[in-house]
């Protein structure tokens, strides 16, 4: 039987296996083995749809219980919560750096709930509001970065194509790319989750010496 909900889950599907770009009312409802006007019987447009996927996984997303509400364990733990978000559902990614979205249950879950945490960590209004931007910003940065470059996942498969990676920048005219050709082990790092750990770090100290607060 043909659902709102069955309609947003192979939305969601085709997006994370491919992109937006890719969900066309055509296509999904062949997938669904409907007729494009079926569709419009539950969405008005693709634009609804695309909100109904918004709704879907940023609405779902769970904030992580921090004992004590430390803060800095708070911050850590909720970029480790929304990196994985996004690694489950490239869809996210494609969405927020392609467009806005005025859903509610998506700003509840992604937005309102997160920076309740926050504030229940001990930031100021102002604080956790910056504090929040920082992490959405960081965590969709490097997903958006890591997505292309599975190499910097882990898994032998992922180890094979960083070899390959490595000997790519090891192969190019050295007197053209020397700092890539000596640092090409490194190079192929910059993807993998040792790096957002580095990054990381460096946000909470960052964050320590500007917003201070519960990280003093």
């Amino acid at each position: 039987m043909l659902t709102t909900e069955a309609i947003v889950e192979m939305a969601v599907r085709i997006c994370d296996s491919e992109r937006i770009d890719s969900l066309t009312i055509r296509r999904l409802a062949s997938e669904l083995g409907v007729g494009p006007m079926t569709l419009y019987s539950y969405f008005r447009s693709k634009e609804e749809i695309l909100d109904g996927v918004a709704d879907h996984v940023l609405g779902n997303f769970q904030v992580p219980e921090v004992e004590g509400h430390d803060a800095a364990e708070t911050i850590r733990s909720l970029a480790h919560a929304l990196l994985g978000m996004m690694r489950r559902h490239p869809s996210v990614v494609y969405l927020m750096a392609s467009r806005t979205t005025t859903s509610a249950k998506s700003m509840k879950g992604a937005m309102d709930d997160v920076i309740g945490c926050l504030r229940a960590a001990g930031f100021d209004d102002d604080a956790a509001v910056r504090v929040y931007a920082a992490l959405m910003i960081y965590a969709l940065g490097f997903a958006s970065y890591q997505l292309p470059r599975q190499w910097g996942l882990g898994g032998d498969e992922a180890a094979e194509l960083r070899r390959q990676r490595t000997h790519f920048y090891a192969s190019l005219p050295r007197d053209e790319f020397p700092n890539l050709v000596d640092l090409s082990p490194m190079v192929t790092t910059m993807a993998s989750d040792e790096q957002f750990e580095f990054g990381l770090d460096a946000l909470v100290a960052g964050l320590r010496s500007t917003v201070g607060g519960p990280l003093t």
